[in-house]
């Protein structure tokens, strides 16, 4: 993204650049009929759950001044404009665990101060949500967004694992919550008994722990042995909602002696209370707040707009990889702009402000891309069945499933798709020019898909949608008041969990548990200097009043990692920390300790050190000292699926030399 010297150059570029597919992103979304919905309601559990959860945090902390119910709103009210105004309609926004902290922070500072209070801390809020609209705009206005390439996957990743700690630290702290009685309640009620207490904790516990267990479980639900293919598939998509539903009715199947209370549920007042509706009217005690405290207010802004600027970026990057291989363009200086007004309406209405959110954006393109592989493969088998049905040759096969595919991707540069269909090509025309019919060892139905490249399906219906399946959720408000407290602990320390597949920081601090002859020293070496680093910022979130400032951390990463690292690192380490999965060569495990001479003795047999051969010898020998099975995993499969063509073309070729039994 190269640097643009006009006030809002990168703004303009973006607008011109989506307008030209504006209609076509309805269209596409239209044309998909019912199929849409799938890939819809996948994205709204995914999207609600964590609002709901989010919204008892945020209620929990700021003592119900803020609830699910404003949550919900503002996920809703944001997602509706960007859908329909936003740059990139593939990205989901909403409110997300740092806006959660932020909050926090202003609340407990609020409340703290004679002239603010509970009061006046909406409004006082609101007045941040006003300087960070500003500073969103002025950024939009400088295109701020140029220097996004000096966002990093090593900034990013480390970001996610902040994330990631969080949400486990408040699912701990939920559930020991549920140990104690709550604050501001009477305590001399019979639930808040000692032996109502402690069952309330205990069933938490299981309820926590039990949503936690079910939950990862149906994660590999896909590739299970027992069920047909579509159940399968509905429990690993809309497994985690289902559980949620369904541990929230056994927490109703207790005996009828435990009292009402036991175990807590979610408490939020209702949209039509008056506690809810007073937030709408925030505006009218905005000049209320002491002026010294109006210009205050940029402290915290400048956090914010720092914090959604790199948040919200990063969120649509994600919903964008490379490997998604979109046609319409980005749009980072636009929706920065959008960005800047949603936030400006939400603290105008009393409501915590919603951004780009992980891992639901890429979530929500990873599943549009499926929708648009399956109406792909249809339209190729049906081209490829007719063909040779008729006796086609192979190249004419071939021929009318390359037109089929061009015309349905709407895609002006044929040459790309030439060479993006060549495997299918080398399956479909045996060896010679393509006048044979069609080998028989290729089946369109079993082979077809693993030759497919990845399309997405770009349009905003999905988005918009969802978006007004989470205003519905304002509606029924007294459901979600049945689910339990700890169903909600539970389901962070889930989202937890299920955020670090994929994490190359993630798996580097693996290494510090895995023996030193197995792991890269170089990387290693990093990876320990960016981990104290986290528990630095993760430290600074602590501090009650200078907590607010831990944004300012990751920009200072920036800075490191561009001034600083290469000074200690070879360029090319550097390149293998920022680098992506698909760019990555897996490496050979060796023991560093060991010299080249040693190295080349022990690849021709002649000796090997104990603790090297005892190394090699775990690796294919069980604990009773059998020889391990190994069980192919997804991608093995899918390769096998890739090669069976022509790896049944090889056996036959060598079944047609092989000389004829005596």
């Amino acid at each position: 993204m190269e640097p643009k010297k006009t006030l809002f150059k990168g703004v303009s570029e973006d607008f011109r650049g989506r307008a030209a597919c504006y209609k076509q992103d309805w269209k596409n979304g239209f044309s998909s009929g019912l199929r849409i919905l799938a890939p819809t309601l996948y994205i709204f559990f995914a999207s609600a759950l964590p609002v709901i959860a989010f919204g008892e945090q945020l209620s929990k902390d700021t003592d119900g001044t803020l609830t699910t119910v404003e949550a919900l709103a503002s996920t809703a009210i944001c997602g509706i404009i960007h859908s329909v105004m936003g740059g990139q309609p593939l990205l989901i926004v909403g409110v997300a665990e740092p806006t959660i902290i932020m909050y926090t922070y202003l609340y407990n500072f609020a409340k703290n101060e004679p002239n603010l209070g509970p009061r006046l801390f909406l409004a006082w809020a609101g007045w941040v949500c006003i300087w960070t609209a500003v500073m969103l705009f002025l950024m939009a206005m400088f295109n701020a967004a140029a220097a996004l390439n000096r966002f990093t996957r090593f900034a990013g990743e480390l970001f996610g694992m902040l994330i990631t700690i969080l949400f486990m630290q408040e699912a701990i702290k939920g559930m020991f919550s549920e140990f104690s009685v709550p604050e501001g309640n009477d305590q001399s009620l019979p639930i808040y008994q000692f032996q109502w207490v402690y069952i309330n904790g205990l069933l938490g516990l299981v309820f926590s722990m039990g949503l936690l267990y079910t939950a990862l479980s149906s994660r590999g639900a896909r590739s299970s042995l027992y069920g047909t293919g579509w159940q399968r598939s509905l429990i690993a998509d809309y497994g985690v909602p289902l559980l949620v539903i369904l541990w929230t009715a056994l927490s109703y199947s207790l005996p009828s002696k435990i009292p009402s209370g036991v175990p807590r549920r979610l408490f939020t007042p209702l949209p039509w209370e008056p506690k809810s509706l007073q937030h709408w009217t925030v505006a009218q005690d905005l000049f209320s707040v002491p002026p010294a405290y109006i210009f205050l207010a940029i402290v915290p802004a400048a956090m914010v707009a720092g914090l959604y600027f790199f948040d919200h970026s990063v969120a649509s990057q994600m919903a964008q990889q490379k490997e998604f291989n979109l046609k319409n363009p980005s749009a980072y200086h636009y929706d920065i702009l959008i960005l800047s007004f949603s936030v400006l309406i939400c603290g105008l209405l009393g409501i915590p402000p919603s951004n780009g959110v992980l891992p639901q954006a890429p979530m929500h393109t990873r599943s549009l891309a499926v929708l648009r592989r399956q109406a792909l493969r249809k339209k190729m088998v049906q081209t490829a069945k007719e063909g040779m049905m008729n006796n086609a040759s192979s190249s004419e096969v071939y021929g009318k499933m390359q037109e089929a595919f061009i015309k349905m991707d709407d895609k002006m540069n044929e040459d790309s798709v030439h060479k993006e269909l060549k495997d299918l090509k080398d399956a479909v025309i045996p060896e010679g020019d393509g006048s044979g019919s069609v080998p028989e060892v290729f089946d369109p139905e079993k082979h077809l898909e693993g030759y497919l490249p990845v399309r997405v399906n770009e349009q905003r219906v999905s988005n918009l949608l969802q978006s007004l399946l989470v205003a519905g959720c304002v509606g029924i408000v007294p459901v979600i008041q049945k689910i339990p407290t700890s169903v909600l602990w539970g389901y962070f320390a889930y989202m937890s969990i299920d955020s670090l597949p994929g994490n190359q920081f993630w798996e580097r601090i693996q290494l510090l548990f895995v023996a030193p002859q197995r792991r890269y020293n170089s990387l290693f070496k990093k990876s320990e200097h960016a981990l104290i680093y986290l528990l630095m910022v993760w430290g600074v979130t602590w501090i009650p009043v200078v907590g607010i400032l831990f944004p300012l951390l990751f920009f200072f990463l920036v800075i490191i990692r561009q001034h600083l690292l290469p000074k200690f690192f070879d360029t090319r380490h550097l390149w293998e920390l920022d680098a992506s999965e698909y760019e990555e060569c897996e490496g050979v495990r060796r023991d560093p300790s060991i010299s080249e001479a040693e190295d080349e003795s022990i690849a021709r047999g002649i000796e090997a050190p104990p603790e090297y051969a005892s190394e090699i010898l775990e690796e294919f020998t069980t604990h009773r000292g059998e020889l391990k099975h190994r069980a192919p995993s997804f991608r093995d499969e899918r390769l096998i699926r890739l090669n069976s063509v022509q790896m049944t073309r090889q056996f036959s070729r060598i079944s047609s030399f092989a000389p004829p039994r005596p």
